[in-house]
């Protein structure tokens, strides 16, 4: 029967909610709940803001994160291509160099560009 070949990964689904829930609510039930004004109030590093919050960022803030995060998935790729390097031909080492100048051509570029200067 075919629910037999799933029921380990129900059983499993299962135990993951009953544990989901009893890690949930058990600090919840015992935990200690008082209503205080300061607790609701707005904080940001210790004393009252100056601006409203939905003042306007300089896009170099957006520029250095999203540079971040694009060096820094394309330095994920490196990993498998270190796992499997004995195993590599040399198409793929030539494509990995490939790979590798054009991360090098971007990051030149960017800090020629001055996208990394933070003044």
């Amino acid at each position: 029967m075919i629910i037999t070949n799933y029921s380990g990964i129900l059983l499993f689904l299962v135990i993951a909610i009953i544990l989901a829930v009893i890690v949930f609510a058990i600090p919840y039930l015992l935990s200690y709940k008082t209503i205080d004004r300061e607790k609701f109030s707005s904080y940001e590093c210790g004393f009252n803001p100056f601006k409203d919050s939905r003042n306007e960022f300089e896009i170099k803030f957006y520029l250095v994160a999203i540079l971040f995060l694009i060096f820094d998935l394309e330095i994920s790729f490196l990993f498998p291509f270190i796992m499997c390097l004995d195993q590599l031909t040399i198409v793929g080492v030539g494509s990995m160099f490939i790979f590798l100048l054009v991360l090098t051509v971007g990051f030149y570029y960017e800090w020629k560009k001055g996208s990394l200067d933070w003044e």
